[in-house]
Formats: C-alpha cells, structure tokens, sequence
C-alpha cells in the first residue's frame, strides 16, 4: 500500500534534488546528488517506486538517464497527488 504520506515525502525529495541537479554546473555536486537520491531509492516504499519507475529498469540509478528519470519521477509523483 502506498501512503499519501510515502508520496508527498518522496515528491518533496524528488523535487528539491531535481531542481538543483537541473541548475548545476557542478560534476561532484550532481555525482552527490545521484548519490542521495539512489540512497533514498533503496529505503523508499517499494509500492511507490514500482509506481514511478513504469517498468524502467534502474530508474533513478543509472547516471546516463537520470535527468529525464527524476523529471520523469516528480511528475509522477505530482500526478499521484491530485484529488
């Protein structure tokens, strides 16, 4: 079961690192930031990340795609907020 609460905390954390990942120029800073979200992804309502990840294997993993797949993520979870 996912909880509005897993949701709204995973878009709260999702949102935040994608936009300053968008914003970065810096490598180390976006290597740190990949490095918190897979963190996060490991320890996160399995439910949820099936939910957002639509069958994409390492979704919000693999550093070749990870731009499109925290977007991707955050518009999911927005998504998922509506009433």
């Amino acid at each position: 079961m996912i909880s509005r609460y897993s949701i709204e905390a995973a878009y709260s954390f999702f949102h935040q690192k994608g936009r300053i990942y968008a914003a970065s120029n810096i490598e180390r800073q976006k290597d740190d930031i990949e490095f918190a979200v897979a963190e996060y992804v490991n320890s996160m309502n399995r439910d949820l990340y099936e939910a957002i990840a639509h069958g994409h294997r390492d979704f919000l993993l693999a550093h070749d795609h990870f731009a499109t797949d925290i977007q991707s993520a955050v518009d999911s979870l927005e998504k998922m907020m509506e009433p």
